[in-house]
């Protein structure tokens, strides 16, 4: 018989690895043995969370690995660790979304980004579209996207992601779509009472990369719909209600990565 003490063991490290702040930190701070952190960093490990030597913490390098880190040395401008572990956790979807998302308001939008990332979206495209409450990329300052990098990434950091999504700078609807036929799989919202449920719309084979549009307050135009089967997208709906835009993107990720990524347990 098994002895239970080594289940209880593991269990018991899972859960600590659960509760371990986790922190992306460039790769070239990561060495064999040692890994340091950034100076905003630090200053949170030191004087917010208050964490000591001898503690431990995740870091991340954002190419899919993660570390458990000994710390050795904290102080508000510097925070080095010990490496006493490395793995490559199975946390990434097996399907790659893009997100193509019509800008909306501040708050709209930055809440897409949060529960996006923490759901498995791979890359996030803001569009600009007939109906978008943002129609200038003039708006879409460095200082707006160091905020939305930041949401997402600490979005990453919470969901136990093993890497930061992509923002792509903003691009119009037209450009998008020429981008998206580099997917194997184009998939856009839409209102019309004729567009096949979004599990109708992923019967085919599994593919690795799928672009996702997701239109503004009011949904994409019938020329952009248009347009965009004209470019080999299939159309699809959530269901007979009407949906904020924000919730749809969130419901639509949700739904293609739980029927793509858990396929094989869906029909026992």
């Amino acid at each position: 018989m098994e002895d239970s003490r080594h289940f209880d063991n593991n269990d018991r490290a899972a859960k600590d690895s659960a509760q371990l702040h986790r922190f992306f930190v460039p790769p070239q701070n990561i060495r064999p043995d040692t890994a340091s952190l950034t100076r905003n960093q630090a200053r949170q490990i030191a004087n917010v969370l208050r964490l000591k030597p001898g503690r431990r913490i995740v870091v991340l390098d954002n190419t899919g690995a993660e570390y458990r880190l000994l710390l050795t040395e904290v102080a508000p401008d510097r925070v080095r660790g010990r490496i006493i572990e490395k793995k490559t956790p199975a946390t990434e979807p097996t399907v790659r979304i893009t997100l193509c998302q019509s800008l909306l308001a501040r708050t709209k939008f930055e809440l897409v980004l949060q529960k996006c990332t923490e759901l498995g979206v791979a890359r996030f495209i803001p569009i600009i579209t007939e109906r978008s409450v943002v129609r200038d990329t003039a708006a879409f300052t460095s200082a707006k996207k160091q905020r939305w990098n930041r949401i997402i990434t600490e979005a990453a950091e919470q969901s136990h992601r093993a890497r930061i999504p992509e923002l792509a700078s903003p691009l119009t609807f037209e450009q998008a779509l020429k981008t998206s036929a580099e997917f194997a799989c184009s998939l856009i919202a839409s209102t019309a009472p004729d567009a096949p449920a979004l599990n109708l719309s992923l019967t085919k084979p599994p593919t690795e990369e799928i672009a996702l549009f997701i239109g503004p307050e009011g949904g994409f135009t019938d020329n952009e719909l248009k347009l965009a089967l004209e470019n080999n997208a299939t159309s699809f709906t959530l269901g007979p209600t009407i949906l904020r835009t924000e919730t749809a993107a969130i419901a639509a990720t949700a739904v293609i990565l739980h029927q793509l990524t858990h396929k094989e347990t869906v029909g026992e």
